[in-house]
């Protein structure tokens, strides 16, 4: 590899499309196991496989990165240790996190471990990047919703920042989208997305729109402006496709960062919807949205054996050098060197020749047969008698011999070597029993709404852009958390809009993610962790706390049994009432059908269901066709310190009635707090 230039980064869900990618030049794979990835569909490996694979990669040196992408709950904290510990001696050089508990448990299991931060943790400013580095992770994946300067922020910070260049387009922003989980149990933040944004979806009850389903994104035809971001990484999405498309990706990525054009059009027929977008990246929203034609589907097959092609043979990676000794009355010698490796190896006593003798051309020629391996033929020098003969065949099977030998001794240099500790998780601390009594904290919309409702709230959580509205100022400030986007469109702008605020008197702050805590941080609030946060397990409470956060808002895809085992040492509320946001998303999906001058701020599926459609500053939200309502199951819900009340749509007085345990007058539902999302498959 280059060192100059990004790396190129392959998906691999199987050993096949990772050799494919290998071979077709990738310099580093990212590849899932069994559990604890957030691909569960994907092949995956087995621990044997990973193993395998690692060494594979070592050999060819190629890095190899391991997704455990999901969040985890405490009963499956053991386990995971275990498998960290395990992987960590097949020499995995980085792991992809999401879960701010998962990276606490590597670092104690495996302390010198590497962490990569997913795309899932939603980071997106170069603010979320420093409470990263913080935090002990080396690189980050921010979210694919960005534009090149927003990157190059990022990358500034001076943590290793990777970013996709190719491959498909979630509509939500990763980690952000519920609404596989809310439909139909399967959690993305479990690893497995049951890619309901796919499916029909309008704003106007066509049958035939996919309202949700973007084009896949491509920055192959301006790669150099991707390197001109400081990026050191250039991922390709797809750990569930084929090895062809692994291979053929990898390709063509290396063929425009050496600065000839791509092959587009096999790219297109390989995998695409519709063709690409650069979207984000550019800071063009429009055109981006696509599904998979029939023609996508077919045009494929007749260009896959062009693509075998580029992963037939093994990539001629090392060059291995030879020395032969070749004297009377001694064993035939041979030594090998790669880099600073070598290996040497004997054979039986040369024999007095009868007819031709071993010579040193005859000798080279054996010794370059190197064939269908990584090595190409270096330096071959030789020391021999003459009137000796060494047969061709013993030549070449102590070159196998010394080959063989090589290889192992060069994966034994190539793997990292991580300590393993003998870590146990677990985590003492526990609250009382609420016995069913919580106090609300009441999420509000627009300012109607807070007025209305302040009496009955212990904490009102108020957007930030309408906090500072004039209305307002009859509320006691210290009753008041801000509410921050969601998602930072404009960084440097949230961030001057909420110093603002913090010098009129406001002193708290609600955390969706790392990118709010440590705007918080440095701006002095108050911070509160929200539900964005994704909170699952008892390590993440703590690894937050220690951050300074002085309550959090456990996930709304726990159930009441995962929920009511959380262990912590600040206070953890739920979620209870209101339509649940199931997806952000910086592309609004009206606007792209109908315009907004049309907006009819809702969405119907292919069952007939409604969905509202929230704008704010840069995104959107797409919120449940029903009402999550536990207000009357709060004794069920009894490790919680307090209960979450979101407001959407609802008038002033049909937000009274909500907070007050009124049932609403529309579907209701008990969200996934009995449903659950399940274990991992297997």
């Amino acid at each position: 590899m280059n060192r100059n230039r990004p790396e190129i980064l392959a998906p691999a869900g199987s050993f096949e499309t990772l050799t494919a990618a290998i071979r077709a030049g990738a310099d580093a794979v990212y590849v899932g196991g069994k559990h604890f990835s957030a691909r569960s569909n994907a092949t995956n490996f087995t621990l044997d496989e990973l193993s395998e694979a690692a060494d594979f990669c070592h050999l060819r040196g190629v890095k190899i990165y391991l997704a455990v992408n999901t969040v985890i709950s405490d009963d499956e904290a053991c386990e995971f240790c275990r498998y960290i510990k395990e992987t960590a001696r097949f020499g995995i050089d980085a792991y992809i996190v999401q879960d701010w508990g998962c990276a606490y448990l590597i670092k104690k299991c495996v302390p010198d471990a590497v962490l990569h931060a997913s795309t899932q943790m939603t980071v997106h400013t170069p603010y979320g990047a420093e409470l990263l580095k913080e935090l002990g992770f080396t690189r980050t994946v921010p979210a694919r919703e960005l534009d090149a300067d927003t990157i190059k922020a990022i990358c500034d910070t001076g943590i290793e920042t990777e970013i996709f260049v190719h491959g498909a387009l979630c509509m939500s922003v990763s980690g952000q989208c519920y609404m596989s989980a809310m439909i139909g149990s399967r959690s993305a933040n479990r690893g497995r997305c049951g890619q309901a944004c796919r499916l029909p979806f309008s704003t106007c009850r066509n049958g035939n729109h996919a309202a949700l389903s973007l084009k896949d994104l491509s920055l192959l035809p301006i790669i150099s402006k991707a390197e001109a971001t400081g990026s050191c990484s250039f991922k390709i999405e797809g750990r569930m496709k084929r090895p062809e498309y692994a291979a053929s990706a990898v390709a063509a990525l290396k063929t425009a960062m050496d600065g000839e054009n791509p092959d587009m059009d096999t790219l297109k027929k390989i995998f695409s919807r519709g063709g690409f977008t650069n979207g984000y990246f550019t800071g063009n929203l429009s055109g981006m949205f696509g599904v998979r034609e029939k023609e996508d589907v077919t045009a494929a097959k007749d260009i896959f054996p062009k693509i075998h092609e580029l992963y037939r043979f093994e990539r001629k990676c090392r060059t291995i050098d030879f020395h032969a000794v070749i004297k009377k009355n001694q064993p035939f010698e041979l030594a090998a060197s790669c880099g600073d490796v070598t290996v040497s190896a004997k054979s039986d006593i040369p024999e007095t020749a009868v007819n031709r003798p071993t010579d040193f051309g005859l000798l080279e020629k054996q010794l370059s047969r190197l064939g269908d391996t990584i090595y190409r033929p270096g330096r071959i020098t030789a020391d021999i008698d003459g009137g000796l003969i060494v047969p061709a065949g013993k030549i070449n099977d102590l070159r196998r011999r010394v080959v063989s030998e090589l290889d192992g001794k060069i994966i034994d240099c190539e793997r990292p070597k991580f300590t393993v500790t003998n870590y146990s998780p677990q985590i003492r601390y526990t609250r009382e029993n609420n016995g069913g009594i919580v106090p609300v904290r009441v999420s509000c919309r627009n300012v109607e709404q807070a007025l209305a409702v302040h009496d009955l709230a212990e904490f009102l959580i108020i957007p930030s852009d309408i906090a500072a509205d004039e209305r307002l100022s009859i509320l006691d400030r210290d009753k008041i958390i801000i509410s921050p986007p969601r998602f930072f469109t404009y960084f440097r702008k949230g961030f001057a809009q909420l110093e603002k605020l913090k010098n009129s008197g406001f002193t708290r702050l609600l955390c969706h993610n790392p990118d709010c805590i440590e705007l918080g941080k440095q701006l002095g609030f108050i911070l509160h962790g929200g539900f964005g946060l994704n909170i699952l397990n008892s390590f993440s409470i703590k690894v937050l706390a220690r951050l300074g956060l002085t309550d959090v808002t456990a996930s709304f895809e726990a159930d009441i049994s995962l929920l009511n085992g959380l262990k912590s040492e600040i206070p953890t509320g739920a979620v209870i009432s209101g339509r649940l946001p199931l997806m952000l998303t910086r592309n609004c999906p009206i606007k792209n059908e109908i315009g907004c001058g049309k907006c009819t701020k809702q969405l119907t599926d292919r069952t007939g269901r409604s969905f509202m459609v929230q704008c704010s500053d840069g995104y959107v939200e797409i919120l449940n066709s029903d009402v999550l309502f536990m207000a009357d199951r709060l004794t069920k819900m009894r490790n919680i310190s307090f209960g979450i009340v979101m407001l959407s749509y609802e008038s002033p007085e049909q937000a009274r009635r909500l907070i007050i345990g009124e049932k609403p007058p529309c579907t209701v539902t008990r969200g996934l707090y009995y449903r659950g999302i399940g274990n991992y498959e297997t």
